[in-house]
């Protein structure tokens, strides 16, 4: 059976992976933006009509009060408007851009859930600035490989069990409780 053939297939592609605090913006037909999430998300933009689009990768909602200096770029409020003003440099028109966001899942047990913090800031910021959310997949337990072609607007996501992903989006390992002799407790 054969699949349904799409633009970016007509050559060798450019993969460009964003990692956490990056953005990256292109119309080129060849590129295909890659990530893997945890708790963390991913904007795709895009505008449809030049196909300019661009990924972005954030840590943290905001910084709420705090002076961070360079490590502006892990909140979402700085990834968001570095990804918007990278599209808008490239042509895109801010009345076009179309968003699609992907990851926020809670992959740690018995902490703050910052995955659905993560979701609820994107969410709330593309509608802030009128820009419409056409696809989403947040939330969950399971972390993603995240795959955008910004040209075509094409994404595709696999989930990705906890136990096979990453190390800086994995589970950490529940620790051995302790005996009542060993006096030890181990924190992480």
């Amino acid at each position: 059976m054969m699949g349904q053939a799409h633009a970016e297939d007509s050559g060798p592609a450019i993969k460009v992976h964003v990692t956490q605090g990056e953005s990256h913006v292109s119309a080129d037909p060849q590129v295909v933006m890659t990530t893997v999430l945890g708790s963390c998300i991913a904007a795709c933009l895009r505008d449809p009509t030049t196909g300019i689009g661009g990924m972005n990768h954030f840590l943290l909602p905001d910084s709420g009060d705090r002076k961070d200096g360079g490590d502006a770029v892990r909140y979402g409020a700085y990834a968001m408007e570095l990804l918007i003003n990278g599209l808008l440099k490239k042509g895109a028109r801010r009345d076009r851009l179309e968003a699609k966001i992907f990851g926020g899942g809670k992959l740690f047990d018995g902490l703050s859930d910052v995955g659905a913090s993560n979701a609820a800031f994107a969410e709330r910021f593309l509608r802030d600035e009128g820009i419409p959310i056409v696809s989403s997949s947040t939330g969950g337990l399971s972390a993603r490989r995240v795959e955008f072609w910004p040209a075509s607007g094409r994404v595709r996501q696999r989930l990705v069990a906890v136990d096979n992903a990453p190390a800086e989006v994995r589970r950490p390992t529940p620790a051995v409780a302790p005996t009542a002799n060993s006096g030890d407790l181990e924190l992480f």
